[in-house]
């Protein structure tokens, strides 16, 4: 071997290292200064709860504040935006979730593709809507509704936190699979529908299991299924839609994204560190007291999560015909 091949080759080997080591260093690094997590909804929400304690076992753990930041306004929109438009250096996170999944689809002008725009790095939760009813109401199970609603088209009073949430499409998806006719009356947020929903002014709702859950406990509002493919533990006793309508499946989830082009060993640490917490007996029980339930998983399977939910609630949204112009 000649003299300068040598050299070239120890060059070579010697840029090698040094690139691993900073790969390294920057793995260790990180976060070496207080990180942000977006949350495109107000405060005290369910949402906002779960970024939560998220961020505090995120900054138990990596020794850097987490700092729950609340962006609402234009479905989640511009908070997502906020996180894809901000550096790709791990510093600015979205918990994104099904909101986002279905806005792909329900806005026709957004500046940003989700599912292309932002890194996965790992699922965190999902929870059930819950169908209920006014007590008033004659139905007690979800056969009985069916029929009454279909005795009496466009008679039913459907109320929703806003057009293209979540709660809105499980009951869009419903009247597709059931065959039913009843009115969306949208509101400006879960707390509103379920007001009118408690006084007999909408008939049915499809609400998340946090804003609900004590109104079904205390008797106020009747629970006549969980949206989820299984029973929750908050609410045992009340059976799935699936047990009536084979195949039925809707649920609010969320999880942690970043900019695009986010560094992989950031990811990484980000995920790892999840992932820990989601198996930690005290996170599980803060997430299981708001009815949810941990996901956790690699970055790649909240990548895959993240288009089913698109291509799924792209067909509901076609089939029901919404539209909401930005």
């Amino acid at each position: 071997m000649t003299h300068s091949r040598r050299h070239f080759l120890y060059l070579g080997l010697g840029l090698a290292g040094a690139a691993a080591g900073y790969r390294l260093a920057h793995a260790q690094a990180y976060p070496a200064k207080p990180v942000r997590l977006v949350v495109g909804f107000t405060a005290g929400g369910a949402f906002d709860i779960v970024a939560r304690v998220l961020a505090q076992w995120l900054t138990e753990q990596l020794h850097q504040p987490f700092i729950v930041e609340n962006r609402p306004g234009a479905g989640t929109n511009i908070a997502t935006e906020a996180v894809i438009r901000a550096p790709a250096d791990g510093y600015t996170l979205l918990l994104g979730g099904a909101t986002n999944a279905i806005n792909a689809t329900l806005y026709e002008k957004l500046a940003f593709d989700f599912a292309r725009d932002v890194a996965s790095v790992a699922a965190v939760s999902r929870f059930p809507n819950v169908m209920e009813v006014n007590p008033a109401f004659p139905a007690r199970t979800v056969p009985e509704f069916i029929a009454y609603a279909r005795e009496n088209p466009g008679k039913v009073n459907m109320g929703s936190s806003g057009t293209g949430t979540s709660q809105h499409l499980c009951g869009e998806l419903f009247k597709i699979m059931t065959g039913v006719n009843l009115v969306h009356v949208p509101y400006r947020g879960a707390a509103q529908s379920i007001t009118d929903l408690l006084s007999d002014q909408v008939q049915v709702s499809f609400d998340p299991l946090p804003a609900a859950v004590q109104h079904i406990k205390a008797g106020r509002l009747r629970a006549l299924a969980v949206t989820t493919a299984t029973r929750s533990d908050a609410l045992p006793d009340v059976p799935t839609v699936a047990e009536f309508v084979p195949g039925y499946e809707a649920s609010a989830w969320n999880g942690v994204c970043a900019p695009r082009s986010t560094p992989p060993d950031v990811i990484d640490t980000l995920n790892r560190t999840i992932n820990a917490g989601l198996a930690d007996p005290g996170i599980k029980a803060r997430l299981t007291g708001l009815g949810a339930t941990p996901i956790g998983g690699t970055p790649a399977d909240f990548a895959t999560l993240i288009a089913e939910q698109t291509a799924k609630w792209a067909k509901v949204i076609r089939t029901s015909n919404i539209r909401i112009d930005a």
